[in-house]
């Protein structure tokens, strides 16, 4: 994740236009939002100024609030591109949703056409914590919703959409949690040792595609150098880790290619999957 390029600290002695250009586009297309918080300045965290600029939207007129929520884009739109702020164009880009197959577009087009026609505003979830099954689940479920309850889930998902774009601007103390670790660990239970050299593959598993997320080999300590993901949210989902157990075994034992199917629903938090393993038999289960 790239260094945030301000401090909570510059921000706070900013003059009041500047602190208002530097988080314009925090929230999608209301730069007055900077506007109604600049003067509650200095704020002690970067929670406490999101914090601030979330309560702003949630005080303002109805008629205000309803044209900001009504200001955001369709997800998987192929029309008014430009339209999008640069944010939007790399949420929506980092989940394919500008390249969506024949079929996906035309669910996409579905959905967002009966979600409108219900609400009067455009489907708005948090892209960068979803996998676009979770995106389609939760389209499909929340059109179920009446509308004061989806007014109340567009402004949840927007305070997460926003808390991820402040903290990509701006460091300083009190940053609100915004990333998960995906890890794994290997035990060889023959030896009672970790297993090294294990070739692992983590894919996503969705509904259209199997896409292969990273390679990589466990290393002295049965782990991996790196977390399988990290410095980002987990994006909810089913994976399935692979673990290349035939070659570690020498060919010596039953179990060849070990897969592990599971789900993902807390992007924030740490998900660990270890293998403890025999040349015939395996088990796994929800680490720490």
């Amino acid at each position: 994740m790239a260094t945030p390029a301000l401090t909570l600290s510059s921000l706070n002695a900013l003059p009041a236009s500047t602190f208002v250009e530097a988080l314009g586009e925090v929230f999608e297309h209301a730069p007055w939002v900077a506007e109604a918080v600049a003067p509650g300045r200095p704020y002690p965290t970067v929670t406490s100024l999101h914090d601030a600029m979330l309560q702003a939207v949630r005080q303002a007129p109805p008629e205000r609030q309803m044209a900001f929520i009504g200001g955001h884009p369709e997800l998987g739109s192929r029309v008014r591109r430009d339209d999008l702020t640069r944010d939007s164009q790399a949420e929506q880009g980092g989940l394919g949703l500008d390249r969506l197959s024949a079929g996906e577009f035309e669910r996409f087009t579905r959905l967002n056409a009966a979600y409108r026609a219900k609400f009067g505003f455009p489907f708005i979830v948090c892209v960068r914590r979803h996998t676009r099954d979770s995106i389609l689940r939760q389209f499909e479920r929340r059109l179920g919703h009446d509308l004061d309850a989806e007014r109340a889930a567009a402004l949840h998902e927007i305070g997460l959409i926003t808390r991820l774009r402040l903290v990509a601007l701006a460091d300083g103390p009190g940053l609100p949690v915004t990333t998960g670790r995906l890890s794994t660990h290997i035990l060889d239970t023959v030896t009672g040792r970790p297993a090294p050299g294990v070739r692992i593959a983590l894919h996503e598993i969705g509904l259209s595609a199997r896409a292969l997320l990273k390679e990589t080999v466990s290393n002295a300590d049965g782990r991996t150098d790196a977390p399988l993901i990290s410095g980002a949210p987990l994006r909810i989902g089913t994976y399935e880790l692979t673990f290349h157990m035939g070659d570690y075994f020498g060919g010596a034992g039953f179990l060849d290619i070990v897969p592990i199917r599971f789900s993902i629903a807390e992007p924030e938090g740490h998900m660990h999957v270890p293998l403890l393993v025999t040349p015939w038999s395996y088990t796994t289960y929800r680490g720490s």
